[in-house]
């Protein structure tokens, strides 16, 4: 399967911000144990990485990626720890043309119309949609979907269990990128058994909607 076939199947995409290398194995393996072998792990903090590094190396099956990439050297760095896909917070053609070029998956955030014929121009399928509930969620995604018919979208910033369902409802939706089963004050707290549970939940959530 390919990358965006594999969100899919998931339905949500961890989205993990660590401050420290040591708990990147513990998480990886509660996120494998809870069935949702997937992290986007964002390049913002010191830690991302060495992070990105060891779960790749650990869970070679698992889907790791990187997130928050601003820049060709972070794509570069991200890719040779062991990202298997990167993630912008916007369109930024200089990222995205060089990874179409390099053939690394890319799935660049976009919230305007413009954006949206920026990606379709460059013939990517699927973006993430960024920050999705401040810039009207489902009903924005909806309306852009019209015109722009080849795009698929993965919505990130403010998705919950609360709106998940109204998320993963629309035809247009991959999958939905998400933190509250990753929280910070879990991972700092070693909650891993929690954010196992967590991770399963989200997990029998989307398929349940999904039916």
């Amino acid at each position: 399967m390919s990358i965006a076939e594999q969100f899919a199947a998931l339905g949500v995409v961890p989205v993990v911000v660590l401050n420290d290398v040591k708990d990147a194995e513990p998480l990886a393996d509660a996120l494998v144990k809870g069935g949702l072998p997937c992290a986007e792990v964002t390049f913002r903090t010191d830690a991302a990485e060495e992070s990105i590094r060891i779960m790749a190396q650990k869970y070679p099956d698992m889907l790791v990626g990187a997130g928050t990439v601003l820049t060709i050297e972070q794509v570069d760095r991200a890719v040779n720890a062991g990202a298997k896909f990167i993630v912008s917070p916007g369109f930024d053609p200089e990222v995205v043309d060089y990874c179409i070029e390099k053939q690394i998956p890319i799935f660049p955030g976009i919230i305007t119309p413009s954006e949206a014929a920026q990606a379709v121009k460059r013939g990517l399928k699927v973006v993430k949609f960024f920050p999705a509930e401040q810039f009207g969620g489902v009903a924005t995604i909806k309306a852009m979907a019209a015109p722009y018919t080849t795009l698929k979208f993965m919505p990130t910033g403010g998705v919950s269990l609360k709106n998940l369902k109204d998320y993963l409802s629309c035809d247009k939706i991959l999958c939905c990128g998400g933190s509250w089963m990753v929280k910070g004050d879990l991972v700092k707290a070693g909650e891993f058994d929690k954010i196992a549970q967590m991770a399963k939940e989200a997990v029998e959530l989307a398929k349940e909607i999904r039916g």
